[in-house]
C-alpha cells in the first residue's frame, strides 16, 4: 500500500509499525550511530528484517550490506537515514521510488545550521517529502521507540521498557525527550511509544497528537516544543485530543518576549510568548507546564486521577508544620483552601475528638488516627462532602519493608479511589528517589497519584484544575459571520505596496466597518480645513499628527487636546506641521486629523497580534499611556461572543471597574463586549494579512465606548 495519500495518522502508524528496516549509512566506524540503532533493534526483539545499506560496501557487520534499493529481497518499508545533508534528499526519493512508506532522518545540517547552503538543503528536503508522499520524521533527530511493535532506532545505549504504558511522548530536542523518559520511569510511569522530531520538515507536532489520541491505551501525550510548523493544524490537533479524553502536557520554549519588544502596536510588545501560548492553546486543549519538574508531577497525576471538577481543595496532614507550608504554597500559586463544612467538621470530630481539627489542611495528629480504620473513615468523610473537588493525603511511599500501617493505608484508598467520584492526591513534604522496594510497592497501587514538594504540588493543581474547568466549559467558538464590506477593503489593502503600518485614518476606517465606535473626526489638509473641521464637530477638539511611518504619535509631540477656539486650532497645526518637519528622514505626512475631544469615560486597551506559534490572539485590558506599565490585560483566541468577551473583561483589574468599582457607576459592558466581538470578527476576517491590532485608549463610559486611537499592522511579504 502507497503512503501517499495517506492520513496523518496513517502517516504516523507506518513511521513506527514498520515491516523492515533499511538502515542507510550503514558503517562499521566503532560507535557510529547506525550501528548502535541497528544493535538496539535487535536487542529489543524488532520481528522485521534489518538490511544495512551502503552504496560503496558488500559487507557490514559481518552480514551482506545492499548498494541499492532494487538489490533487496523486499520492497523497503522504513529508512533509517544516516548521511551527510546532501545526500538525504536523494535517498529519500530513490527509497520512495523503491516501495518505501516512511523515513526517520538522524541526519543534521538543514536549517538548524545558519548558512545559506543549509538552507537550501532544508528546502530540498521539504520539496522532496512533499512530491514523494513520505512519512518522514526528523531532520536532526534522535530516533524513534513503539513498545508494541518492539521498535527502537534511538542510539542510546541505556535499558529500556517495553510495556504498553499509559504516556506517549514526543520532542523537537531528542535530548529533551529522553530527560523526561527518565524522569517518568523514576516515577514508574512508562512511556508506551516517543519520537523525537528533530526539525519537523515531514511529520510534526500536530500529526504525532492526531496518532496518539486515537490510541486506546494512551492517555497523557507529552510535548516538548520549540516552535510549532502549523498552528492551525496544531490546535486543531490539541482539541481533538481533548474530546478523545486525552491531556496534551506541553513544555514550551522559544518565541521570546524580546522579539515582541520591537513590534510597533503596545498589543504585540504587551502579549508574552507563553501568555500567548497560554490563550489560545490552552482555550484549545494544551496544558502548559513551566518546567520539566512539573511535567514529571502534571503526568504523575493525569495518567492516575480523574480531573477534578473545581478548584476546592482539602487536604489532611499528620504536621501542622506541613499545614503551614500548604496553605502559603496555595496563595502564592492562586489557590485557596475552603473552610470545611459544619457537617464534615462535626463528622470528623466524632472521629478524631473535638478539638483535633484545626482548619483546613486539617492536622489530625499521629495518635487520632493509629487504625486504618479511623483514617479511612476521616478520607471517606472528605470525599462525601460535595463541596471538596480535590482530597489531599499527607503520605510517600515506602521505600523499606517496616511500614505495615502505612501500606495499609495506602492499599485501602487505592481500593477507594475508584469509586470516589474524586481524586485522591498524596502528598509530600520534599521531593524523593524510588528504590526497587518503592517501584514494586508503587506498581501495586495504580489508582493512586503521588506528588512532591508544596510548592511544586499547588502548582501543578493550579495548571490541572484550569484545564479541567476550561474542559468541562466546554465553551465553542459561534459559527464566523464575515464582513463583505471590511472583506472588500481587506482585498483592497492585500493588493496594496507600501508601508506594513496603516495610518491612523485607514485604521479607523476599517475598524468602524467591523462596528468599532470612533470619535467624529476629518483630516485637514490646511489650517483652514482643520479649523472648518473643528467648527463642524464642535469644540473643545484635538489634534494628531496622521502618518503611517509615526505610529505612536504622543512621543514626538504629535498630539495636542482640549482645543477650544479655532486660534488654538490653528496654532496647533501650525505646531504639529512644524513637529512634523524636523523628524528625522522626513516621512510622509497625510495631513492633521482633527477629531472630537472625548472625556469622563475609563481608558481601555484592546488589540490582537498574531503569535508566531498559535496565530492570532486578543487582548483586552487597562489603557492609556502606561499600559506597558501597569499591564493589566487578558489574552483570548479570536472566535468570542458576547458572553465569551465577558468573561475576556472580567479576567482583569479593568473588569472589575467597569462593573462600578467602590461606588464608581458601572459601566457599558454589553456594549464593550460587543466591540470586542467586532475585533475578533476582523481578525478573523483579515486572516494571515493582520499582524496587529492596537486600540488605545478605548474610552468606555456608562452609555458607550469609543476608540480614540487605532492602529492596524499588515503582513508585508
Amino acid at each position: 500500500m502507497s503512503i501517499a495519500g495517506s492520513t496523518a495518522p496513517e502517516k504516523v502508524a507506518a513511521l513506527l509499525n514498520p515491516r523492515n528496516v533499511v538502515i542507510v549509512g550503514a558503517s562499521d566506524r566503532p560507535g557510529n550511530w547506525a550501528e548502535r540503532a541497528a544493535r538496539n533493534l535487535r536487542q529489543y526483539g524488532f520481528p522485521g528484517k534489518i538490511y544495512p545499506f551502503n552504496p560503496t560496501r558488500d559487507e557490514i557487520w559481518g552480514e551482506k550490506c545492499y548498494r541499492q534499493f532494487e538489490d533487496l529481497p523486499e520492497k523497503p518499508d522504513h529508512m533509517l537515514v544516516v548521511v551527510p545533508a546532501k545526500f538525504v534528499a536523494a535517498t529519500l526519493r530513490d527509497g520512495a521510488k523503491a516501495g518505501a512508506r516512511s523515513a526517520n532522518v538522524l541526519s543534521s545540517g538543514f536549517e538548524e545550521v545558519p548558512g545559506e547552503e543549509n538552507a537550501l538543503l532544508g528546502r530540498e528536503l521539504k520539496a522532496v517529502i512533499e512530491e514523494t508522499g513520505l512519512a518522514v520524521c526528523g531532520p536532526n533527530c534522535m530516533g524513534n521507540f513503539n513498545s508494541a511493535s518492539r521498535f527502537f532506532t534511538l542510539t542510546d545505549d541505556r535499558p529500556h521498557n517495553f510495556v504498553e504504558g499509559p504516556v506517549a511522548l514526543f520532542g523537537q530536542s531528542g535530548g529533551v525527550v529522553m530527560a523526561i523518559k527518565r524522569g517518568l520511569e523514576e516515577r514508574g510511569l512508562i512511556a508506551s511509544a516517543f519520537v523525537t522530531s528533530g526539525n519537523e520538515s515531514g511529520l510534526n507536532s500536530a500529526d504525532y497528537i492526531d496518532y496518539f489520541a486515537q490510541q486506546a491505551h494512551i492517555k497523557v501525550l507529552v510535548c516538548y516544543l520549540e516552535s510549532i510548523r502549523n498552528p492551525e493544524a496544531f490546535l486543531a490537533a490539541c482539541r481533538n485530543a481533548r474530546a478523545a479524553g486525552k491531556t496534551v502536557v506541553v513544555m514550551k520554549i522559544g518565541a521570546s518576549d524580546e522579539g515582541r519588544a520591537a513590534a510597533a502596536a503596545h498589543t504585540g510588545a504587551m502579549a508574552g510568548a507563553m501568555d500567548a501560548f497560554d490563550a489560545v492553546a490552552g482555550a484549545a486543549g494544551a496544558l502548559r507546564v513551566r518546567n520539566l519538574d512539573d511535567l514529571v508531577e502534571t503526568v504523575e497525576y493525569l495518567a492516575h486521577a480523574p480531573l477534578p471538577r473545581g478548584n476546592r481543595i482539602s487536604a489532611m496532614t499528620f504536621s501542622g508544620g506541613f499545614r503551614g507550608l500548604l496553605l502559603d504554597c496555595a496563595q502564592l500559586n492562586g489557590l485557596k483552601f475552603p473552610s470545611l463544612s459544619e457537617v464534615t467538621r462535626d463528622r470528623l470530630d466524632k472521629i478524631l475528638g473535638v478539638g483535633t481539627i484545626l482548619g483546613n489542611p486539617l492536622d489530625a495528629g499521629f495518635t487520632a488516627l493509629s487504625s486504618t480504620k479511623a483514617y479511612m473513615d476521616c478520607v471517606q468523610v472528605l470525599v462525601d462532602d460535595p463541596e471538596i473537588d480535590v482530597v489531599m493525603l499527607q503520605e510517600e511511599v515506602p521505600r523499606w519493608p517496616g511500614s505495615e500501617k502505612k501500606e495499609a493505608n495506602l492499599r485501602a484508598v487505592n481500593e477507594l479511589a475508584p469509586r470516589a467520584g474524586k481524586p485522591i492526591v498524596f502528598i509530600s513534604m520534599v521531593s524523593y528517589g524510588q528504590n526497587d522496594y518503592s517501584r514494586n510497592l508503587r506498581a501495586q497501587l495504580p489508582n493512586l497519584t503521588f506528588l512532591q514538594e508544596p510548592d511544586r504540588i499547588l502548582r501543578t493543581m493550579r495548571g490541572i484544575v484550569n484545564y479541567a474547568v476550561q474542559a468541562q466549559a466546554g465553551h465553542e467558538a459561534p459559527p464566523h459571520r464575515a464582513n463583505a464590506e471590511g472583506l472588500a477593503m481587506l482585498s483592497q489593502l492585500a493588493r496594496q505596496t507600501g508601508p506594513a503600518t496603516l495610518d491612523e485614518v485607514t485604521s479607523k476606517k476599517l475598524l468602524r466597518l467591523y462596528g468599532i465606535p470612533t470619535p467624529r473626526e476629518a483630516l485637514a489638509k490646511t489650517s483652514d480645513e482643520a479649523v472648518a473641521a473643528a467648527e463642524s464637530i464642535g469644540y473643545p477638539v484635538v489634534a494628531k499628527i496622521v502618518s503611517a511611518a509615526v505610529p505612536h504619535k504622543s512621543d514626538i509631540g504629535g498630539v495636542m487636546v482640549n482645543l477650544k477656539t479655532a486660534a488654538a486650532v490653528r496654532e496647533a497645526f501650525a505646531k504639529i506641521s512644524s513637529v512634523a518637519a524636523s523628524l528625522p528622514g522626513q516621512p510622509a505626512i497625510d495631513g492633521i486629523l482633527i477629531a472630537e475631544m472625548c472625556t469622563g469615560g475609563f481608558e481601555c486597551v484592546m488589540g490582537a497580534t498574531r503569535d508566531p506559534d498559535v496565530g492570532p490572539v486578543l487582548l483586552f485590558g487597562s489603557g492609556g499611556v502606561d499600559l506597558e506599565l501597569v499591564k493589566d490585560y487578558a489574552l483570548s483566541a479570536p472566535g468570542l461572543d458576547n458572553k465569551s468577551a465577558l468573561e475576556l473583561i472580567d479576567r482583569t483589574r479593568a473588569g472589575q471597574i467597569t462593573r462600578g468599582y467602590r461606588g464608581r457607576p458601572a459601566l457599558d459592558r454589553n456594549g464593550l463586549a460587543e466591540t470586542l466581538v467586532g475585533l475578533s470578527r476582523l481578525v478573523i476576517d483579515g486572516d494571515e494579512l493582520i499582524e496587529s491590532i492596537d486600540i488605545n485608549p478605548f474610552l468606555v463610559s456608562e452609555t458607550g465606548g469609543v476608540a480614540l486611537d487605532g492602529l492596524i499592522v499588515l503582513r508585508r511579504n
